[in-house]
């Protein structure tokens, strides 16, 4: 799961006044977010029932089509389970124990058919909304990747439907669902996980603080101190380097599906500072599960 297999937000999510977890009272999730995550899936499952072949393959996986729609019918049920506060083991927490429990999981579950993977998509979608409705936002929850609260966990949700969706309207030949407004609402979980698939190899004794801004709004730091990342909504002083990145081409590239290089040939990515050049090699850095 629940990683988005391939390869903090700048923004406070402010409290939707007015509408709970399912769009229609409490203010629970930042504003849009259950929207997103209905929408999503309702595109996912949309995209599934007009399949001609569940098992052709997926450009850049070696899951087919069929393969990915199992694996999010799965994801999605654990996190409205662990969205009820319900513990669920699922690897070590490392990209690789991640990566490795999603294969474990897969070849357990057998369906591959289109109607039925479609729906469970969107019930278990439902399912972590009614959770989050019924339980306090702010509780800490266990997750594949670690604790984090039930607003996180929608947003590593959301990301996740988001990666995959992509992946099944390419393998589709039909327009995907990433928008700039939904790439905003990742970021709390971007935030949250960065510093878990930090690259220890790549990044041995590295000090080097960054800034990234997202095109439009949306901006977080990262302070590597001898390889170790710290991320979050504070900006470091005084940055080595700033980043400035259209949201689109964030979210891929943060996924494993866009190259860093083609996204700077195209100026989807711009780089300046006092060490410009640690701006091609900031993706290097992170391994997505």
């Amino acid at each position: 799961m629940p990683g988005v297999q391939g390869s903090g937000n700048g923004m406070d999510p402010a409290a939707d006044q007015g509408r709970d977890a399912r769009g229609t009272g409490t203010g629970r999730l930042p504003e849009g977010l259950a929207d997103a995550i209905r929408a999503t899936a309702g595109q996912i499952a949309e995209l599934l029932r007009g399949a001609p072949d569940t098992g052709a393959p997926v450009p850049g996986l070696v899951w087919t089509v069929g393969e990915v729609a199992a694996h999010l019918a799965q994801a999605n049920a654990l996190m409205a389970e662990v969205a009820t506060g319900r513990s669920h083991p699922y690897g070590d927490g490392t990209p690789q124990g991640i990566a490795a429990a999603n294969e474990q999981a897969l070849a357990a579950f057998g369906e591959r058919r289109a109607e039925p993977l479609a729906a469970m998509i969107v019930a278990q979608a439902d399912a972590y909304l009614d959770a989050v409705a019924e339980h306090p936002a702010d509780g800490t929850l266990m997750t594949p990747m670690g604790p984090m609260n039930r607003v996180v966990l929608g947003s590593y949700l959301l990301t996740h439907m988001l990666g995959h969706g992509y992946d099944l309207a390419r393998a589709l030949r039909r327009p995907h669902m990433v928008d700039r407004s939904r790439v905003a609402l990742t970021l709390p979980f971007m935030v949250e996980a960065m510093p878990r698939v930090t690259d220890a190899a790549a990044t041995a004794g590295l000090n080097v603080r960054y800034v990234v801004r997202l095109w439009g709004g949306g901006r977080f730091g990262v302070t590597f101190t001898d390889g170790t990342a710290t991320v979050g909504h504070d900006l470091p002083d005084r940055p080595d380097c700033t980043i400035s990145i259209e949201p689109v081409t964030f979210l891929l590239m943060a996924l494993g599906r866009c190259s860093p290089r083609g996204a700077m040939a195209r100026g989807r990515v711009l780089a300046w500072g006092r060490k410009p050049w640690a701006g091609p090699r900031f993706p290097e850095y992170f391994r997505a599960p």
